[in-house]
């Protein structure tokens, strides 16, 4: 895989919701020019601070916006008490962007509602919880009496400048029920399904492969080393036993492609 390909992978991926609909959290929109990556990214960084620098590229190929700091640490004395991931003008106006690249599957025993139904692969996160997070501590950090002199030698002030969020996901639905059809999020974030151990047999016709995480960002395509039914069922198997849950690409009988977890759960 190509960090091309891992980047037009974020570029295709969808905003999680449109406007404002979720917490009052409003979505930065980035136009979506396919240009080429023609920077080094570090291959060691996570996946979240790797997606940090695809946005960076991003804005940066755009006219009408100036970034003017990225991962700015905010300290109290010694101690860091939070993380800005971009401070950028845009359009004339001063913006705080929060940036977020999420997987998350639909379970509607979690929860009373669609925000509180899409949690982590290996359920240890929440989408609620993310966004509680951002509502409650990543934003109000613009706010704090720590940040104001960071601000001010940057010419800025808290209470004139906008919060945005780019928060973008991969979201997965049951195997077993495919058609569920969202009310606030964004239909088209659903790129795929999840399926547990005892349903894998109905794929039995079908070829496989299993990206490393990084390529977790990238459109399915058939350039691959497929794997079939019964080697992929014994890689599978040592999933299941290690409680992890790993994102795959199927291709069925048809050549249709599309995108899975396997959940142990």
């Amino acid at each position: 895989m190509t960090l091309q390909k891992r980047y037009e992978g974020f570029l295709n991926t969808p905003s999680l919701w449109k406007d404002k609909l979720v917490l009052n959290l409003k979505q930065f929109e980035i136009t979506r020019p396919f240009f080429k990556m023609n920077i080094a990214v570090n291959e060691n960084l996570r996946l979240g601070k790797y997606v940090e620098r695809l946005v960076s590229f991003q804005l940066a190929q755009q006219d009408n916006i100036a970034i003017l700091d990225e991962n700015i640490q905010i300290q109290n004395g010694k101690i860091t008490v939070g993380e800005l991931d971009v401070l950028l003008i845009s359009a004339h106006k001063p913006i705080h962007l929060e940036v977020v690249y999420k997987f998350y599957l639909y379970d509607a025993t979690v929860g009373n509602s669609e925000l509180y139904h899409f949690i982590g692969p290996n359920r240890k996160d929440a989408l609620m919880e993310k966004l509680t997070k951002l509502k409650t501590k990543q934003l109000p950090l613009l706010f704090s009496k720590a940040c104001a002199s960071y601000l001010s030698a940057l010419g800025l002030k808290a209470e004139d400048m906008e919060q945005h969020v780019c928060f973008k996901a991969q979201l997965f639905v049951p195997f077993n029920n495919q058609n569920i059809i969202l009310k606030t999020l964004n239909t088209n974030c659903i790129i795929g399904f999840y399926i547990k151990q005892n349903e894998l047999k109905h794929l039995a016709g079908c070829k496989f492969y299993i990206p490393n995480k990084k390529d977790w960002l990238v459109v399915a395509h058939t350039q691959v080393h497929w794997l079939n039914f019964k080697t992929f069922a014994g890689i599978a198997n040592d999933y299941f036993e290690q409680k992890f849950s790993p994102l795959c690409w199927i291709k069925f009988s048809n050549g249709e492609l599309k995108k899975i977890f396997l959940v142990w759960w």
